[in-house]
């Protein structure tokens, strides 16, 4: 076993780890950023809440549901124009991360959306019963009530990221994905192949741990 692994670049291995953890880190706090306030608009605005108006509502939905159709292997060519405009780049780390976003940040704001759906009514109802501004309702009710939803949310969209940046390594992202694509796929090493699948259920493994724990820590019991 030790002289088949003795084929790795360990060293190749090691970089190909570290840009698959930029990446995601990256792509995943900006998904947060962009995707939770997408979906709590995409809440206030639905019919029966606060802010409720049709054509917001259906405007924001459509382009949800359009940006999250695009199969994200098309999204990653489809953006390299833009990519290309706001980082410089198609490449690497820098260039995977515009459309990482992008493909990700509808599908959390979904997962946002739908963890504030399962708040109590009456909370809500209560909270605004006391003259609470939408500020207070939204940080002070919803947030907080619906912050397990939220994390979970959050684990199943780093899931999805570590798919998605081995799959951008078919374009030249680097990470896991593209050394399986250059040397497990092209070069017909069976070796890297395993190392970086066993690498990538690792990951995700790791995630949906920490993940766990925290919607477990913040349940309220």
């Amino acid at each position: 076993m030790s002289g088949w692994l003795a084929n790795v670049d360990w060293s190749e291995i090691g970089q190909a780890c570290l840009d698959t953890l930029a990446m995601l880190g990256g792509s995943l706090l900006l998904t947060v950023l962009l995707g939770l306030p997408l979906g709590i608009l995409l809440f206030l605005t639905s019919p029966g809440q606060i802010w409720q108006n049709r054509a917001v509502s259906g405007g924001l939905a459509l382009l949800v549901n359009l940006l999250r159709s695009v199969p994200f292997i098309i999204l990653l060519i489809l953006m390299i124009p833009l990519t290309v405009l706001l980082v410089g780049t198609s490449l690497g780390v820098a260039g995977a991360i515009p459309p990482l976003v992008v493909g990700a940040a509808p599908f959390f704001a979904r997962l946002v959306e739908t963890a504030l759906r399962e708040v109590d009514r009456n909370t809500i109802e209560a909270v605004q019963a006391m003259g609470a501004t939408t500020r207070d309702l939204v940080f002070r009710a919803l947030l907080p009530e619906a912050l397990p939803g939220i994390i979970a949310g959050a684990t199943v969209t780093a899931i999805a990221l570590v798919s998605f940046t081995a799959m951008a390594g078919a374009v030249g992202a680097g990470g896991l994905g593209d050394l399986a694509i250059r040397f497990g796929y092209q070069r017909f090493q069976t070796d890297v192949m395993l190392v970086t699948v066993a690498l990538l259920l690792v990951l995700v493994q790791l995630l949906q741990m920490a993940g766990d724990r925290l919607v477990r820590h913040f349940t309220r019991r």
